[in-house]
């Protein structure tokens, strides 16, 4: 693979992941007896809160529903109508279902009102201000979407909700570079549009990383369960002191529903793990989920990934450049806010088990293990080619 054309994915694919892509439809799994019965049996909130979410019936919307409704509160959801949720199916049943186009139809959004409205969907500046300045007088609170893509490019060893903003497209700038910072620019000015539209105190920006866990449809982390299930010798991108960051998709869903609750306004990095990771430890740590037996070999020569076309292997994002300090985003903010998370390994098995279900079709399973320019097909031979070179 030519390094141009590996230059290119990499910032389009890392770009759509920092977003989290809350606005497409995934595989999720259907909630079963167990997890219902899991859902009914959690504490409930006391004050009862009326919830719209734009977008919502996607990967990160069904968590935030179904956490939402087993604490007492009712939810609206406003989507175009072209998407069904896959995840929390009868959960949706005692959710409104309003439909438009955030473009140029929000007639559904007209004189009603919400306590709190949580935009999973802002990808234009427009939209954002549109759907904030029309509820402003109609809602409590009004909760971001955002993106640690704000923050790019990845200058510092320590990036928090107070560093600087990228808000204009720089001079100078190679078209991929554009492609990237546009992204960012996209979110940094729509967080001010709800700001602007709310105030300081009725907003609430989230940036979330990377989320992982059941259902993300970009495939960006189903290569280590699926790995990891295998046992063996393991290739490891990065050097010894390469950090990586992620959280579980379910984390920052219920944590936004308490963020609201709470009505503790203000930005947050929704970032893990809790304590700061190295991907070496990452790797040690989740193989800690399968029986099967592991080794590792880390391949810590970036040239040699880069002429293989490894740039990143998510958690894991090559740190050099402008993407230096992806991994090191801060959020103790955050944790004192109380955002809480989840055992690695049950992210881990859970996503695991959920590609292995009938949530996910053969043929997308098919397709992806099959894929012949995948790490998890070229491993093989990487490792051989990697041991010759230190040999």
């Amino acid at each position: 693979m030519k390094t141009s054309k590996s230059r290119r994915q990499f910032i389009k694919k890392g770009a759509l992941a920092t977003l989290a892509i809350p606005a497409f439809s995934t595989g999720l799994l259907a909630c079963n007896s167990k997890e219902q019965k899991a859902i009914t049996n959690m504490a409930k909130s006391e004050k009862k809160l009326n919830i719209l979410i734009l977008g919502g019936t996607s990967f990160l919307g069904p968590h935030q529903i179904a956490y939402a409704i087993s604490r007492g509160h009712k939810v609206s959801t406003f989507t175009r109508g072209k998407t069904l949720p896959t995840v929390h199916k009868d959960v949706f049943k005692h959710v409104e279902q309003l439909v438009g186009d955030r473009e140029d139809n929000l007639k559904a959004l007209e004189n009603r009102t919400w306590d709190v409205v949580i935009d999973n969907s802002g990808r234009k500046v427009k939209w954002t201000k549109d759907t904030a300045n029309l509820l402003k007088d109609n809602a409590g609170l009004y909760m971001y979407t955002s993106s640690t893509g704000v923050y790019y490019p990845y200058k510092g060893n320590r990036i928090t909700e107070d560093t600087k903003l990228v808000l204009e497209m720089p001079e100078g700038l190679t078209p991929d570079e554009k492609y990237e910072q546009d992204y960012g620019i996209m979110k940094g000015n729509s967080e001010l549009e709800a700001i602007k539209a709310f105030g300081k105190e009725r907003a609430i920006i989230i940036r979330p990383t990377y989320m992982v866990g059941p259902a993300d449809r970009t495939n960006r982390f189903l290569h280590w369960p699926l790995r990891f299930a295998k046992g063996g010798d393991i290739l490891i991108p990065g050097k010894q002191g390469d950090f990586v960051q992620y959280v579980d998709v379910r984390d920052v869903a219920e944590w936004y529903i308490r963020l609201a609750e709470n009505k503790q306004y203000g930005t947050y990095n929704a970032v893990g793990p809790e304590a700061s990771q190295k991907m070496i430890e990452f790797a040690k740590q989740a193989s800690k989920t399968f029986d099967a037996q592991s080794s590792f070999t880390l391949i810590d020569d970036y040239e040699f990934l880069k002429n293989n076309g490894i740039y990143y292997m998510i958690p894991w994002v090559m740190p050099e450049g402008d993407h230096y300090g992806s991994a090191r985003i801060a959020h103790q903010k955050s944790i004192d806010a109380g955002l809480t998370y989840r055992d690695l390994k049950t992210t881990i098995k859970d996503t695991y088990d959920w590609w292995k279900s009938d949530a996910v079709s053969q043929e997308r399973r098919t397709a992806y293990e099959n894929d012949v320019n995948s790490v998890l097909n070229k491993e093989k031979n990487l490792l051989s080619e990697w041991s010759l070179i230190k040999n």
